[in-house]
């Protein structure tokens, strides 16, 4: 077959990015062409012989929203261009303005603009509003976009339900495969903490995300922190323009929080912790608990998030509101007094993981693939 992939990024440092990294890899692996429109590309795959990379950029558009339509422009007339010679459009939500065979969906912007957590509904000032603006245009061409597809791929049932409901698709035009992890690079190792400058003799939760976005909900996490004193916290992301820093200075926690920032080395910071404490509050999937699971850590986490359909109680906590700071407070009690449980816990976590390999999602998704080629060979359209 000959694929073409819409998307931004095909990077392994970005969620959506990983997850096409992944599919594109294993569709090379057995023989396909492949296309890919986008921004940002691996470097090891734009000099592979089987991929022909179509570069849009746009740096010297101003906002997200913009750099979002240009891209969305010049991607659908180039596919227009040549479409004749493509097997199968491969796209990532709204993205392009052109119509696709098979539509994976991260995020459903027509969820998101309704929930409480939006941006708009805690503050009005001109970031939110942008917000605002920004989510309400992808939900409307977001729609469109589902409805000039074929098929659509969900990341979890969290997401199909969303898709269900927000954006009125119907149930037998989605199917659900859920994200991956790298075992051989997220599994239980020995670190050194004195080479983080951290004690041996601490218990560390960690917390990975955004550290500008109230969504992924470390503010809650830290008000948590402040009444459980035998706990650290390490936190990764980019600390500029976070208010973060300054509410643990507020909390009188500050010498107990470890602000990381970027990094690319967290397979290795995963095993410097105890536990994985992410109480997202809204979130269609998260790579990053699947990443903890298999680096050997027990979960923290709320219902609000789509990876919790991988869980089980046996290797997380659930909290069932994500502001609910008690429920943080005793899940983090509860595990670090019982070092037994603990252990458990951070056993089943890997063995959760196991079973969700990147080769295994990928697989699922190349099945998908040939299906859709089948059908329109087929049929003729």
């Amino acid at each position: 077959m000959k694929i073409c992939f819409v998307t931004h990024k095909v990077k392994k440092g970005d969620g959506q990015g990983r997850v096409n990294y992944e599919v594109i890899t294993e569709a090379i692996k057995q023989g396909h062409d492949v296309t890919i429109i986008s921004s940002e590309l691996a470097e090891e795959l734009g000099v592979h012989p089987q991929i022909t990379w179509i570069k849009i950029g746009s740096k010297k558009i101003p906002t997200m929203l913009l750099k979002y339509q240009w891209f969305a422009l010049m991607s659908a007339i180039w596919i227009w261009t040549n479409r004749r010679g493509i097997d199968l459009v491969v796209v990532n939500g709204f993205i392009t303005y052109s119509n696709s065979d098979i539509n994976c969906v991260h995020f459903v912007h027509s969820a998101w603009i309704k929930s409480k957590y939006h941006p708009f509904r805690e503050q009005k000032n001109a970031r939110s509003f942008y917000q605002l603006v920004y989510s309400g245009l992808n939900s409307f061409l977001e729609r469109h976009a589902l409805k000039r597809t074929r098929q659509i791929v969900a990341v979890s049932e969290q997401v199909k339900q969303e898709l269900m409901q927000d954006a009125r698709v119907q149930d037998h035009r989605i199917s659900v495969v859920s994200n991956g992890v790298d075992l051989n690079e997220f599994y239980p190792r020995s670190v050194n903490r004195a080479d983080f400058n951290l004690a041996d003799d601490r218990t560390y939760a960690l917390f990975a995300g955004d550290l500008k976005s109230k969504r992924k909900n470390l503010d809650s996490v830290l008000l948590a922190l402040a009444k459980v004193e035998h706990v650290d916290l390490v936190v990764l992301g980019y600390t500029e323009k976070s208010p973060y820093p300054k509410l643990a200075e507020q909390l009188g926690i500050s010498h107990r929080i470890h602000f990381f920032g970027y990094r690319r080395d967290v397979a290795e910071i995963m095993s410097l912790a105890d536990i994985f404490i992410f109480p997202s509050r809204y979130e269609p999937f998260s790579l990053v608990i699947l990443e903890a699971m298999a680096s050997g850590l027990p979960v923290i986490t709320s219902n609000r998030c789509g990876a919790v359909e991988l869980l089980s109680n046996q290797s997380a906590v659930i909290i069932e509101d994500p502001d609910d700071t008690f429920a943080l407070i005793q899940a983090l009690r509860e595990l670090c007094s019982n070092r037994e449980r603990l252990e458990l816990m951070a056993r089943k976590a890997r063995e959760d993981a196991l079973g969700n390999s990147w080769e295994h999602m990928s697989g699922k998704y190349l099945q998908l693939f040939h299906q859709a080629s089948n059908i329109k060979f087929k049929t003729g359209n």
